[in-house]
C-alpha cells in the first residue's frame, strides 16, 4: 500500500513538473518577451515625445535659423554657386594673410531638394593667421558647415603651422512641380 500512494506522489510530481514546463515555454516565457518589448516600445514613445516637445518649444529659434540658411544658401545655379564659394575663400584668405595652397570643390547630390558643395582648403601661416581664417569662415554669412579640419605643424618651433580644413556649401534646388 505504501509503495501505490509513494508511486501516486511521484506520477502527480512528474505531472506538476510537466506542467510548470510547459507553462514556462507555452506562457511565461512569451508573456515576459511581450512586457519587455512593450516596455522598449513605451520607453522609446516617451523619448519621442520629450524630443518633439523640446522642439516645438525651440520652433522660433529653428525656423529663423533654417530662415537665414535658406536665404543664405547658394543660388540654385552650379557655376555661379561654385563662383561664390571661391570669391568667399579668396575674401577670408585676403583677410588672413594665410598663404593660399590649394583648394578642391565637389560638388555632391545628397536628395532631391538639396546639393552641397564639398571643398577642401589646404593653406599655411602663423597661428594668428589661421585662427583668423578661421573666424572670417565662420563669420561668413553663407551658408557653409566646416565638416574637419586639422592643423599641423610645418617647423620644429611650431611657428608656421598647416591648415586643412574641409568645408560644405549649401544649395537648396527648387521644387519641380
Amino acid at each position: 500500500m505504501k509503495i501505490k500512494n509513494h508511486e501516486k506522489m511521484l506520477l502527480l510530481a512528474a505531472a506538476l513538473v510537466v506542467v510548470l514546463l510547459v507553462g514556462d515555454k507555452l506562457v511565461a516565457t512569451p508573456l515576459s518577451r511581450v512586457w519587455t518589448a512593450r516596455a522598449k516600445t513605451i520607453a522609446d514613445l516617451t523619448r519621442s515625445l520629450n524630443d518633439g516637445s523640446v522642439l516645438l518649444s525651440r520652433e522660433r529659434d529653428v525656423r529663423e535659423r533654417w530662415s537665414g540658411m535658406a536665404s543664405n544658401a547658394l543660388p540654385a545655379n552650379v557655376s555661379m554657386g561654385e563662383s561664390i564659394v571661391l570669391k568667399a575663400v579668396d575674401r577670408w584668405v585676403r583677410e588672413s594673410k594665410i598663404s593660399f595652397t590649394s583648394i578642391k570643390p565637389q560638388w555632391k547630390q545628397n536628395a532631391e531638394d538639396y546639393m552641397t558643395l564639398e571643398c577642401r582648403v589646404d593653406a599655411f601661416g602663423g597661428m594668428e593667421a589661421l585662427t583668423r581664417f578661421l573666424y572670417e569662415m565662420e563669420t561668413d554669412p553663407l551658408a557653409i558647415k566646416v565638416e574637419d579640419m586639422e592643423i599641423t605643424a610645418r617647423d620644429t618651433a611650431g611657428q608656421q603651422l598647416s591648415l586643412g580644413v574641409r568645408f560644405t556649401g549649401l544649395m537648396l534646388t527648387p521644387d519641380k512641380k
